[in-house]
């Protein structure tokens, strides 16, 4: 079969030019829309998650920088309130006995030693009289002799104390960045004291961490009154620093080529990050960038794709399809190849699938032979139970010519019983055969076990004609006959009847007297493998449990209710079905 009319061949070209622009448009348009419809959604996302990013990396250090002032505030609260180290600096400077002064000294000392051993956020320690000429009367670091507070940006006054920074620290030997605050000590002389304390000298460098934000990040600090006493950048514009925010409640703002975000800490200071909208929108962008070239690689490649398409596949492609179809025609044919590597493979596969069918059609006429022999196996497999049956109609004929009633009733019960379980019967009974199969297997049993139990089956007339699965109630009466038993009369029994709640469902009940098991071990039979449990009640509740599932699905409950020296109940519900319904 030719693709076109010999007579009427299309251009040379004409193949190529509709295959570049068939690729071209399968493989643009798709692209296309899905750039348009998720341009504005990945937009949106995109500056959502950096927003949140940039927000709870400042929240984070926000927390890190209120955790300082709290920190500040306990210790100060420490060398400021308690009794026995005020008391010791109003000693101090009461004390007029050098060798005295210096023993107070030495302890005051100890103490800021532990304060600060216990705190490893704080650095300088001092006790200071501002008015004084030398000023600090104590100190953990070496403070020079100038020391002074003037000039320090303020930053809040909080639970009764003053706080600065960010600031130089005092350490005469350092210039990292602290925060610092300034506390009364109420001492007994007319002298006016102060705690001076600073924060650990590189926590600040800690705190504001530009790198965690993933882009470039100016911090600005301002003071509970708004003013601004930090700016990490000195390239940030002043007006974009000083900017008065309108809302009071937002927490990010765009200005001026810049997004400024945001904390106001409940201390009254606020922290502030300010990233220029060319590197906030930078992720944005590389991905409008990826979209774009990934949108003209695809052109570029559909246009590749369609000249080798026309380069390797029309030439050969009349030969192919004259042997596909000759293939068809006659499975036994030989494959004639084209020389091009491509589709000699696409015809090498044709025979090899033409190879695979003849096969499959040898195995089809040997299976069937196998399935023959199968139905063979299956009626011989059938002669055995017959063979039992007639054996004990003979015994059972034997018994009554001998006079033999005991084994008489013997055997015609178990015929009954071999009848029920190994007969032709189908899987779906009604209630009442079920209930009369467990009558003969129940009085079997007593005639086994020498009547060492009693057992009593009631019914309600309306159940008799409802289905159920075949040998479902036959194990738990097997499992409560073999370990129910007590050391008195053992009974057994069994009750049927609609729900009263219910009238569609159906109750089926097996109680014994026997010792019972603890509650959770009866919970435990439900939720775990029977096959871990004793081997009678595993192996019973498993086929029961199979059946129920395998016919009801979720609609059937199976429960065990015992408690040691009550025996045990096992109660089974299930919807009301007939045969139909459940074949």
């Amino acid at each position: 079969m030719n693709l076109m009319p010999p007579h009427r061949p299309l251009p040379a070209k004409s193949l190529k030019r509709s295959l570049v622009i068939y690729l071209m448009i399968g493989s643009l348009l798709p692209l296309a829309i899905i750039v348009v419809i998720t341009y504005y959604t990945i937009y949106s996302i995109l500056e959502n998650k950096i927003q949140d990013g940039i927000s709870a990396s400042l929240k984070q250090e926000a927390a890190a920088l209120e955790n300082t002032i709290n920190n500040l505030d306990f210790a100060s609260k420490q060398f400021a309130l308690d009794g026995q180290i005020v008391g010791e600096v109003s000693a101090f400077l009461e004390e007029g006995q050098v060798s005295r002064k210096l023993s107070i000294m030495s302890d005051i000392n100890n103490k800021i030693t532990l304060v600060n051993f216990t705190n490893p956020y704080l650095g300088i320690t001092a006790y200071i009289i501002p008015e004084a000429a030398d000023p600090v009367l104590f100190t953990n670091f070496n403070i020079g002799t100038d020391f002074s507070m003037e000039g320090l940006p303020t930053l809040m006054s909080y639970n009764g104390a003053s706080y600065y920074g960010p600031h130089r620290t005092k350490y005469r030997q350092s210039e990292n960045m602290v925060f610092s605050s300034l506390r009364a000590v109420q001492t007994s002389g007319q002298q006016h004291v102060y705690i001076y304390l600073e924060s650990n000298y590189n926590l600040f460098r800690k705190i504001l961490n530009p790198q965690s934000y993933g882009m470039a990040v100016s911090h600005l600090l301002a003071n509970e009154a708004g003013q601004v006493t930090f700016v990490e950048n000195p390239d940030t514009p002043a007006d974009v620093a000083n900017m008065q925010w309108e809302d009071a409640s937002r927490m990010y703002a765009d200005y001026k080529g810049y997004m400024l975000f945001r904390y106001q800490s409940v201390q009254g200071w606020q922290l502030m990050a300010t990233v220029r909208k060319a590197d906030f929108n930078s992720e944005i962008y590389t991905w409008f960038v990826r979209s774009a070239c990934l949108a003209l690689a695809t052109l570029l490649f559909a246009i590749l794709l369609g000249r080798s398409i026309w380069r390797q596949v029309y030439r050969p492609l009349r030969q192919v399809n004259h042997q596909i179809v000759q293939m068809a025609e006659n499975r036994e044919a030989p494959v004639s190849y084209t020389n091009v590597q491509e589709f000699d493979s696409l015809l090498g596969s044709f025979e090899d699938m033409k190879d695979r069918i003849n096969e499959l059609f040898a195995a089809a006429e040997q299976n069937e032979k196998h399935r023959s022999q199968l139905e063979i196996e299956k009626l011989l497999s059938q002669i055995n139970p017959h063979f039992l049956h007639n054996t004990l109609n003979t015994v059972q004929w034997l018994a009554r010519m001998n006079g033999q009633k005991e084994i008489d009733r013997l055997v015609t019960l178990l015929v009954k019983v071999l009848h029920y379980n190994l007969g032709k019967q189908s899987i779906i009974v009604t209630v009442g055969e079920e209930i009369e199969a467990l009558r003969n297997y129940m009085e079997l049993q007593r005639i086994r076990y020498d009547h060492e139990f009693e057992f009593d089956v009631e019914f309600s007339d309306d159940v008799l004609d409802a289905a159920i699965p075949r040998f479902l109630l036959q194990p738990l009466v097997e499992n409560a006959i073999y370990h129910g038993s007590s050391e008195s009369t053992g009974r057994v029994g069994i009750t049927i009847s609609s729900s009263p709640d219910h009238k569609d469902i159906i109750v089926l009940e097996v109680r014994d007297n026997g010792a019972g098991i603890e509650p959770q071990a009866a919970a435990r039979l439900l939720e775990d493998d029977p096959l871990s449990e004793r081997r009678g009640l595993g192996i019973g509740l498993s086929y029961v449990n199979r059946l129920l599932l395998r016919f009801y699905g979720n609609a059937a409950k199976l429960d065990i209710e015992s408690s040691p020296g009550a025996g045990t109940r096992v109660v089974i519900q299930i919807p009301r079905k007939t045969k139909e319904e459940l074949l």
